[in-house]
């Protein structure tokens, strides 16, 4: 998988008790690459995602979130998108958001560049697979 890219405002939204990263339900967006993410978006608003139609869940399950050692490590679950009933995409652009707050609403977090478009045929899944050692993000 490609790199973990924070949103600029990802940093003032923690300091601001915007996340509960323990807590809140994390989600997975999708953007095409005509529409790829930049660093000083903020909200889920300020993207756009392709049609989640014949797309499984998006809602990412929180294994751990804690620190240790003053180092705190977000570990996720690995996800699988799975396309029924039709295709899904195409998109290069994997998003991940809080859908908790409201305040602002959709705050997002950070997002992969998988380097060119993906289709999943109906049937067809992909695994975002989150690193389970060293966590999606770690904070010293």
């Amino acid at each position: 998988m490609a790199t973990f890219n924070k949103f600029h405002a990802f940093v003032e939204h923690l300091a601001e008790k915007v996340h509960d990263l323990g807590t809140d339900q994390l989600v997975v967006a999708l953007c095409a690459a005509a529409n790829a993410p930049a660093a000083t978006n903020t909200v889920l608003a300020n993207l756009t995602q392709i049609s989640y139609t014949n797309l499984s869940s998006r809602n990412i399950t929180t294994t751990s979130s804690a620190q240790t050692s003053g180092i705190y490590k977000l570990v996720l679950a690995d996800l699988v998108l799975t396309a029924g009933g039709g295709s899904v995409g195409p998109f290069r652009y994997v998003v991940i958001y809080n859908d908790t707050p409201t305040s602002p609403a959709d705050p997002l977090i950070g997002w992969y560049d998988y380097g060119s478009e993906i289709t999943l045929a109906d049937g067809e899944t992909l695994t975002i697979d989150f690193d389970a050692a060293d966590g999606v993000l770690q904070i010293a």
